[in-house]
């Protein structure tokens, strides 16, 4: 009878890098967009009176604001892509640290 290694031991199959590229051109417009938006929606969620939807706003802000700086650094590297959508994300985000600082 032959032996066969439980699935647990088996060497996994290699995933397909297929499409991927690490760094495919400018930032797309959507991400700006997305930030921003995301941004503002956090902006409106701390300013409820209820304490969840408070904190829920608050998580969503101090995650988004690392992903922000990351976004922009890409930027510098891979180009900005729209340049009013990158202003517009930069507005949002130093109201959002004005924010917090304030």
């Amino acid at each position: 009878m032959v032996h066969v290694a439980p699935t647990s031991h088996r060497r996994a199959a290699r995933a397909s890098h297929r499409g991927h590229r690490s760094a495919d051109g400018p930032i797309q417009l959507t991400t700006w967009i997305g930030l921003t938006f995301a941004m503002i929606l956090g902006l409106v969620l701390t300013g409820r009176s209820h304490v969840g939807v408070r904190a829920a706003g608050i998580t969503l802000l101090v995650m988004l604001v690392p992903l922000t700086v990351a976004v922009f650094g890409a930027a510098v590297r891979r180009g900005i892509g729209s340049g009013k959508a990158a202003l517009c994300t930069a507005a949002a985000l130093a109201v959002v640290l004005l924010k917090f600082f304030l």
